[in-house]
């Protein structure tokens, strides 16, 4: 199960997480400056911001096995559509698509792990299935600058709506909730119309997500959630225009540098999340380390170092593993810090807040190298976005109650 819900990932991230692969091609063949580019990432992650809230109560109602792999088949969908896409507008209109079936992946292979691994294994589990996300944008910066320079552009879009279908057959095909799981609950009606027992039922729901939103928790998980996405971002939009443009790296060798830097995230997002396990202070002290390691990294991005492209490869080789591998213990502390039967709306809910960064931060990453005609400022903005929310967090922790 773990198998099949770390490949659905890999297939439904397979083409958004190889953008970044492919910029120097798509900023020539398309015209495009640095932030339209960053708005090709966004136009993905529009959808979800509402739509992982929308996936998250789907899963809590139906289950994984059919929502997921419907996600998957409209990812698919609006793939294939798009390697036919006339232009630039075209283009974003079907990664708007893309992202709608997008928002069932994230909260719904965490949920199926949260479901079939106990507390002890959880969060090995989850870095692996989380590894997915990384090791589908290695193996797509690694296949797609090759397809759009033999083929052109459109040909990274067929591919990877291909590699989503697979994704959408072999979960639909293979996927099982646990042996005694709980029983999926039936769809409610509308509030009006329901039996005084059912709509007494539906206003406890919404008093337990409330109180889910209100708790301390919550506050910790959203503000590290969104500084460390924005630098996931960033490593996506900004690693091969910056090895090629400030560094003086060919496209291929650049590439090449993401590869090492995506697949260095899926070995964080493993071995940190295995570290989580077994760190005595917990979870959320892991995450706290990213972020401390992420805000070194891009600030020195920042300085003359990131025009030297022996340490800028070290130093984005790096950022993958903490800025890409913070997620698996990070969804694990969420799967954990919400009751059993609201899992999928906290993820859901976690997952959207993420996405106003995830939405925000390639375009304005864009917009400050095009007004500045450097990399510097970008970095410096993302170091100082996750420095911040480190200290914030750090001084929220020093003053909860003990027992709390």
């Amino acid at each position: 199960m773990l198998g099949v819900a770390t490949f659905a990932q890999v297939a439904s991230c397979f083409f958004v997480q190889g953008i970044g692969a492919t910029s120097v091609q798509l900023r020539h063949d398309l015209d495009l400056s640095t932030a339209q580019l960053g708005l090709l990432l966004s136009a993905a992650q529009a959808v979800p911001l509402v739509g992982l809230l929308v996936a998250g109560e789907l899963l809590d109602r139906y289950g994984e096995r059919w929502i997921v792999g419907a996600g998957a088949c409209v990812v698919a969908a609006g793939l294939l559509a798009g390697s036919a896409a006339p232009g630039y507008p075209a283009l974003l209109s079907a990664l708007v698509v893309v992202g709608a079936g997008y928002s069932t992946a994230q909260p719904g292979g965490s949920k199926s792990v949260a479901a079939w691994f106990d507390p002890s294994r959880r969060g090995l589990a989850m870095g692996i299935r989380q590894a997915g996300l990384p090791l589908g944008g290695a193996l797509a910066a690694a296949v797609q600058p090759v397809l759009a320079e033999a083929f052109g552009w459109r040909s990274t879009l067929l591919c990877g709506g291909l590699v989503a279908l697979l994704g959408a057959a072999v979960f639909t095909g293979f996927y099982r909730p646990p042996p005694g799981g709980p029983a999926v609950a039936p769809a409610a009606g509308r509030l009006v119309d329901a039996p005084p027992a059912a709509r007494a039922r539906l206003r406890r729901g919404l008093r337990e997500r409330l109180r889910t939103v209100r708790e301390p928790a919550t506050a910790r998980i959203m503000l590290s959630g969104t500084s460390l996405v924005a630098v996931q971002s960033g490593v996506l939009v900004l690693t091969v225009l910056h090895l090629h443009d400030a560094a003086g790296l060919g496209p291929g060798a650049a590439a090449l540098v993401l590869v090492a830097a995506q697949g260095a995230g899926a070995v964080g997002r493993i071995c940190l999340a295995a570290w989580s396990d077994r760190r005595t202070s917990g979870r959320y002290a892991t995450v706290r380390s990213c972020m401390a390691a992420t805000a070194a990294a891009t600030a020195a991005l920042a300085t003359p170092l990131g025009h030297s492209a022996v340490a800028a490869c070290l130093l984005l080789v790096g950022l993958g593993f903490f800025g890409l591998g913070w997620y698996g213990p990070w969804v694990a502390y969420v799967a954990e810090s919400a009751p059993t039967e609201r899992t999928g709306f906290a993820l859901g809910l976690a997952m959207a807040v993420n996405q106003v960064a995830v939405i925000a931060a390639p375009p304005v990453l864009g917009l400050l190298r095009d007004a500045t005609h450097g990399f510097a400022p970008a970095w410096g903005l993302l170091a100082a976005f996750t420095a911040t929310a480190l200290a914030v967090t750090a001084l929220a922790e020093r003053r909860r109650p003990t027992g709390v």
